[in-house]
């Protein structure tokens, strides 16, 4: 028999779940080694129920991570059903095609156990400093060349580290001590959850949370579409284009179909480019991750982010494109595409509700890694540092300047990343003039230079983009200005993976955001 729940008490639950998957994402970066996932944010946290229906997620994180995540928990449970673990297992992955697109980011999975039964599963996934192989860039020719390939398996085993599982994975990496950090980190912050959850069934007499999943999934289900059915029925179509380093161009092409009466919306992406031999491929679990996302943020951002509300909202994308990668397809830096994508989508939502409009940003936030040796010889290597431009105007609102939109990662502190490595940062600024002209303005991009303090030859890995085509303005604002990446002030034109001198500098200028409607007058936009 079903459970009923009264309006007051569903409310108290809820609360609850939501104040339970928060305390485990802090918990998890009070923990954590990385500084991408302690300072950024760069992680996701999730309670699912025993069906991997996600049911509740953590405030912070990022799209294409908890989305991502969303889907990936029920691969996992498919080679590892709930009645088949017992009390202490963990389950582990970065399989870049069932879970997030990218070898780097780690997937973990608590079981909690109820009276010797799976009642539910706190999941994370995080991003790893390194997992060996070709290092943070889109350089690596296939995902083999990217690094460690965990399938899905056992991270422990009863309560005990699986053995041979923790070797493989701490032989392959070059800090053994901090990816073995982030993994305990990710397996604390499940246990927290799943104390905090038993805790929570104790004291409302439940004996799992199947009853209480039921609900919250179709009241988030049930509002989705009801919002979806508001909307006009239509296909509505759009494209836009990104650039990187390299010259090479990315066109994104997006027919929204809205399903009025049925509440739907499906979302394809057919003529968009083909694969590309730079590890910026798209697995469809990150290009569905900020799919939705976008068309959610237009619909009614209120309604809870879990099964329900994601259902409504499908996605086709032709397999092995640069938004469906298939194996062995790179992806280390597959959030420079899956970034870019809410601006296409935004085009095509703007034709739907003008009012919520957005303006192009620059998209995807530029990424940084260095590695090389001390004067003394001793290895150093940065985790992930990013940064990001400006973000579009919206209608009655300017662009937020050098914000990273659409994902939720902060910037590491330069004093953080200066103390994880001989880097010398010179500027970070506010990038004067690059926001687009409107009558609401786009933000700013912003100017970042630093070099490295060693006598020895270092490397780059960079990921940029938006060179060459600017973010484009809507209805009638101007574009933003483009991006600029370079080094000793001559531009880099490549996407793989440089190697520097001692005294070379790197400047990044990162874009601006377009601006929204025509300007009321000829001033400069972007200033906040």
């Amino acid at each position: 028999m079903s459970t009923a729940f009264d309006p007051i008490e569903l409310e108290v639950l809820w609360q609850s779940l939501i104040a339970t998957v928060n305390e485990q994402a802090k918990a998890l970066q009070r923990a954590a080694f990385s500084p991408i996932v302690r300072e950024a944010g760069d992680l996701a946290n999730a309670v699912f129920d025993r069906r991997a229906r996600m049911v509740a997620q953590a405030v912070t994180g990022t799209p294409g991570h908890i989305n991502s995540l969303a889907i990936g928990a029920a691969s996992i449970l498919e080679e590892y059903p709930p009645d088949s673990l017992v009390p202490g297992d963990v389950l582990i992955t970065n399989d870049p095609y069932k879970t997030a697109g990218q070898l780097l980011d780690v997937t973990v999975l608590v079981p909690v156990f109820k009276d010797e039964r799976v009642i539910a599963f706190f999941g994370s996934t995080i991003h790893h400093t390194d997992v060996g192989g070709y290092g943070i860039g889109a350089g690596g020719r296939d995902v083999f060349e990217e690094g460690l390939w965990i399938p899905i398996c056992k991270l422990h085993v009863a309560g005990e580290r699986n053995p041979d599982v923790w070797k493989f994975i701490l032989s392959n990496v070059r800090q053994p001590d901090h990816m073995a950090g982030d993994l305990h980190a990710q397996v604390a912050s499940g246990e927290v959850g799943a104390q905090r959850l038993l805790a929570l069934c104790e004291q409302h007499g439940l004996d799992d949370i199947e009853d209480l999943a039921d609900e919250i999934i179709s009241r988030s289900e049930t509002a989705t579409r009801a919002s979806i059915r508001q909307l006009p029925a239509g296909t509505y179509r759009s494209h836009a284009l990104l650039d990187l380093a390299d010259g090479s161009r990315i066109d994104i092409n997006v027919a929204l179909t809205i399903d009025a009466e049925a509440g739907e919306v499906h979302v394809d992406y057919a003529g968009s480019s083909g694969a590309s031999p730079y590890g910026i491929n798209v697995v469809k679990n990150y290009t569905h991750a900020y799919t939705t996302f976008a068309v959610r943020s237009v619909l009614n951002p209120e309604i809870p982010n879990n099964h329900g509300s994601l259902a409504p909202i499908t996605v086709d994308a032709p397999e092995g494109s640069i938004v469906n990668a298939v194996s062995p397809q790179p992806g280390t830096a597959r959030h420079v595409v899956g970034m870019f994508l809410p601006n296409a989508l935004l085009k095509a939502l703007a034709q739907v509700k003008p009012e919520q409009a957005m303006a192009e940003g620059s998209g995807a936030v530029w990424t940084m890694q260095v590695n090389g040796n001390h004067d003394d010889g001793r290895p150093f290597i940065t985790a992930m540092f990013t940064y990001a431009g400006g973000v579009g105007a919206r209608a009655a609102k300017p662009g937020l300047s050098a914000c990273s939109y659409p994902t939720g990662v902060a910037a590491v502190p330069v004093e953080v990343v200066e103390a994880s490595a001989p880097i010398r940062f010179h500027r970070k600024e506010l990038r004067p003039d690059s926001g687009g002209r409107g009558a609401q303005p786009g933000g700013l991009g912003q100017t970042i230079e630093f070099s490295v303090d060693t006598t020895r030859p270092w490397q780059l890995n960079a990921v940029t983009s938006r060179l060459a085509e600017a973010p484009e303005g809507i209805f009638g604002g101007s574009p933003g200005a483009a991006g600029r990446f370079s080094v000793n002030d001559q531009p880099v034109t490549t996407q793989a993976r440089v190697t520097l001198q001692p005294e070379d500098v790197v400047r990044l200028e990162l874009p601006g955001g377009g601006g929204y409607g025509e300007p009321a007058q000829q001033a400069t936009g972007g200033v906040r």
